[in-house]
């Protein structure tokens, strides 16, 4: 098999420690040496000493939860070529013994971690490990808010949920005349109720006039047994509520200071019907702006997971719908993102445009984790 890189590493990469296998090809001979170091960030600069002093180039390892992240935040600001591997490809390359002494991980029962990191090595030394896609810092720091904004509205449907369980304990049938129990006339009344008002005579007049229910329904729907328990919790779910809002507000805030960079991507992207200005810089800053990481607009699809599947048999195709959602990025908008489903033009109109940038192609098809 062609070498492509005769000195090059893997990491098994852990939560305390990374296990590194440096490998060298000289003379036609293949010789490793395995050592292992803290993940503390003394730890890992000795990492990134010890892979210069061995003359390290390319250097290959899994995408181990968030794990990885320290790891390669520091050896890269070496003069590494870096590889961030999906451990499902990986693992579909069929194994068979390293250079290692006393590697036996082609027997079942064998895997080791020394084992791990030294099979990494041979991977990339031919060429078989392909690349994730690992953005940019500020493409980085604009996704972890975002994701973060995305908990924080699930949590807040939570709270929500929560308040309306609490109401039918106490037998207040809001949700049935009012379409939002914490929009502004449900949150009067539940703020109301918090207060000590029982009287639904006095619960009803608190709703806004474009209230579709008539007054009489108000009351029916407000008459029922609070009592101070219920207060207590009712208080207790709309004040975290507020916090999860104010959070929000905050992410957003910081979100609009950071997006100058992608704001001619979330410009054009707002051109596509129903990708909203959140859409759009959801989209960005999960895929990035420099669209030569993708080959095609196919490519950029299948990484989504939104291409139909390949459900076929005796030459009949059984079914187009698309793969399943947990194979699909959790991240990615749910409306706006399906609008680049099954077309071919959006790719190329943005990578023409001057505001993104077009690089060759790095991460073909699926690169890897999200």
């Amino acid at each position: 098999m062609e070498l492509l890189h005769p000195h090059c590493a893997g990491l098994d990469v852990h939560k305390d420690t990374v296990v590194a296998c440096v490998r060298h090809m000289a003379d036609g001979k293949v010789t490793t040496e395995v050592k292992t170091f803290n993940t503390t960030t003394r730890g890992l600069m000795e990492l990134s000493d010890w892979l210069s002093a061995q003359g390290v180039t390319h250097i290959a390892m899994e995408a181990t939860g968030v794990y990885w992240k320290p790891v390669w935040h520091i050896l890269s600001d070496g003069e590494f070529d870096l590889t961030l591997a999906n451990a499902a490809h990986v693992k579909n390359v069929p194994r068979r013994k390293t250079g290692v002494p006393g590697d036996r991980s082609s027997s079942l029962g064998w895997k080791t971690d020394v084992n791990d990191a030294a099979w990494l090595a041979d991977l990339k030394a031919h060429g078989l490990i392909r690349a994730s896609f690992v953005p940019d810092q500020p493409t980085q720091q604009m996704r972890d808010m975002l994701r973060a904004r995305k908990q924080f509205v699930r949590e807040r449907s939570s709270h929500t949920q929560r308040i309306q369980k609490t109401l039918e304990d106490a037998n207040i049938k809001l949700d049935s005349v009012v379409t939002d129990i914490v929009g502004l006339s449900g949150r009067r009344m539940i703020e109301a109720m918090i207060d000590g008002e029982t009287d639904p005579e006095a619960l009803a007049a608190l709703a806004h006039g474009r209230i579709r229910a008539t007054r009489a329904e108000l009351e029916a729907a407000l008459r029922g047994r609070v009592t101070a328990h219920h207060r207590f919790m009712l208080k207790l779910h709309l004040d975290h509520l507020d916090a999860v809002n104010a959070a929000i507000a905050r992410i957003d805030k910081e979100v609009d200071a950071n997006l100058e960079p992608f704001r001619v991507a979330c410009e054009m992207l707002t051109t596509i019907p129903g990708v909203s200005s959140l859409a759009a810089e959801v989209m960005v800053s999960e895929i990035g702006i420099d669209m030569g990481r993708f080959e095609t607009a196919g490519h950029l699809i299948s990484w989504a997971g939104l291409c139909p599947k390949n459900d076929e048999s005796a030459g009949k195709r059984r079914s187009n719908r698309s793969v399943s959602p947990s194979k699909s990025n959790p991240w990615l908008p749910d409306g706006g993102f399906v609008s680049l489903k099954g077309t071919t033009s959006v790719v190329p109109q943005v990578q023409q445009n001057k505001g993104l940038a077009s690089a060759p192609a790095v991460c073909p098809f699926r690169p890897g984790p999200r």
